[in-house]
């Protein structure tokens, strides 16, 4: 499905850990880490293409996840003539999406790249929210960089571990 536009309507993913630390999927037998992402499918709204393609891409389920916030208005990149299949260029451009922040509220345990028969993931990680936008394919960059900015305020304080310090009023981060 794809709008008079050119784009393709998709949703994109940033899960966070109590640490404030994003899941990062590295795709099926490549050096390409990403955030999950997928197609909204014909009938489904934003939020359930979501949750269907959190399942697919990475075995979680809705109870193991919080929605903590989501872009207002759809972001677009545009995806090289060289990255897509010409027999399915038509007059697509590229994608369209809207991006959900979640906080992991089930265990590391409980993500299963193998949930379905055509994984996207190889391998997973926790990393700085702030991450490396130089390790993002380059033409997802910009769509990343405003998606992060946007959700970063629906983020709570990361937990903090409570340590003894030579100080008795002191909190220590650990």
């Amino acid at each position: 499905m794809i709008d008079r536009d050119g784009y393709r309507p998709n949703v994109g993913i940033i899960i966070t850990n109590d640490k404030n630390q994003v899941f990062w999927g590295k795709r099926i037998r490549q050096h390409a880490w990403q955030f999950p992402q997928g197609g909204i499918q014909h009938g489904e709204n934003p939020e359930q293409a979501m949750y269907r393609e959190l399942y697919e891409e990475v075995g979680l389920m809705p109870e193991h996840v919080e929605i903590l916030g989501r872009t207002r208005e759809w972001m677009r990149y545009e995806v090289p003539q060289s990255w897509s299949r010409r027999e399915s260029r038509g007059g697509y451009r590229g994608q369209k999406q809207i991006w959900f922040l979640l906080r992991l509220v089930g265990r590391d345990c409980d993500v299963c790249l193998r949930a379905c028969a055509h994984p996207e993931f190889d391998a997973w990680r926790w990393n700085d929210y702030w991450l490396d936008i130089q390790a993002v394919i380059e033409f997802k960059r910009d769509v990343y960089t405003k998606a992060l900015n946007e959700l970063v305020r629906y983020l709570p304080e990361p937990k903090i571990k409570c340590v003894c310090s030579p100080h008795a009023h002191d909190l220590v981060r650990v």
